[in-house]
């Protein structure tokens, strides 16, 4: 054990992946209040948000009473085990306004000539196919966690940085997908009619997620890996958060974020990374637009987490 945690040391103010989630905590507050009438849970959304400013409270109140590097890892390490909280909670949100599924999809076809998120599992079937890219979309979580972790292995002072800029992208996917509302193709493919899809015409679904969040029953052969998967599906997946696809955006965040402390282990990922990025359209979560933008943004939030961060600790004291 580092000796070290435990140095008395004392900092004042929030820290900064502290500050973006406060910040990201009073937006949604803000939309909740504005919004409060059509909303279905508004009081409950309230409370839960009291519970996660409660929870940094507290975690600061015991850092006050014992400064440490140990309670301070505390601090930056809540905002990170809130992700998986926030990503469903964006369906409440999004659910307000018109589907608009039927652009995504429309794009997929005249980019690509068909749906690949129909046709992948066609051109590459059988269950080692299906349980190597089930594999890679399951990777996605322990990527997570190791790309949080892996300072504390190669250099600690990268910690700080690595947990503002993970959670800072999540919020900007996050961020999008409240005013986005794209379901993907496992719920839109659902309700709408196979024979209108074939014939190139994509409906326009209006409100129809508000009332159903049914997934399309996957057709891919059954196996350890799809378990998984579905698993995790079924605790925390609604009908949101398609575009762009934060799977692959954060993966890509990630991969950056572990190339720049251990070539290695980012060398070690690259299977994982490109099946995960496959697997997003393979097993339909998402368009192939989808995926595509979120390489793309997952490239641009870099940058701009970093230079968030940046600014926010030019004084010694924040950092």
């Amino acid at each position: 054990m580092d000796l070290d945690a435990f140095c008395k040391e004392q900092r004042r103010g929030l820290l900064p992946v502290e500050t973006a989630t406060l910040a990201y905590t009073l937006l949604t507050a803000a939309v909740i209040a504005l919004c409060w009438k059509e909303m279905a849970h508004p009081l409950r959304l309230i409370e839960s948000r009291v519970l996660v400013v409660a929870g940094m409270g507290v975690l600061a109140g015991i850092y006050y009473l014992a400064p440490s590097r140990a309670t301070r890892f505390m601090r930056s390490l809540y905002p990170l085990t809130l992700l998986g909280f926030w990503y469903p909670d964006t369906y409440e949100f999004c659910q307000l306004l018109p589907n608009l599924d039927w652009f995504f999809a429309q794009a997929d076809l005249k980019l690509f000539g068909c749906q690949p998120a129909l046709m992948f599992k066609v051109w590459l079937p059988g269950k080692a196919w299906s349980e190597a890219f089930h594999m890679g979309y399951f990777a996605y979580y322990p990527m997570i966690a190791l790309c949080a972790l892996l300072p504390l292995a190669t250099g600690r002072e990268r910690f700080q940085q690595t947990a503002f800029t993970l959670t800072v992208c999540f919020f900007f996917y996050y961020t999008i997908y409240l005013f986005l509302p794209v379901a993907g193709p496992q719920y839109y493919f659902h309700a709408v009619d196979p024979e209108l899809v074939g014939r190139g015409c994509f409906p326009h679904l209006g409100d129809y997620f508000r009332h159903h969040t049914e997934l399309r029953a996957s057709t891919l052969p059954d196996g350890f890996f799809k378990r998984l998967v579905e698993t995790a599906q079924q605790s925390g997946e609604r009908p949101t958060a398609a575009f762009p696809s934060s799977h692959a955006g954060m993966s890509t965040v990630i991969m950056i974020l572990v190339g720049r402390m251990s070539r290695r282990v980012m060398l070690a990922l690259v299977p994982f990374y490109v099946l995960l990025c496959g697997a997003t359209v393979y097993i339909e979560a998402h368009y192939l637009v989808d995926m595509l933008g979120g390489l793309i943004t997952g490239v641009l939030f870099v940058p701009l987490a970093e230079t968030l961060y940046s600014r926010m600790t030019r004084h010694p004291a924040l950092k």
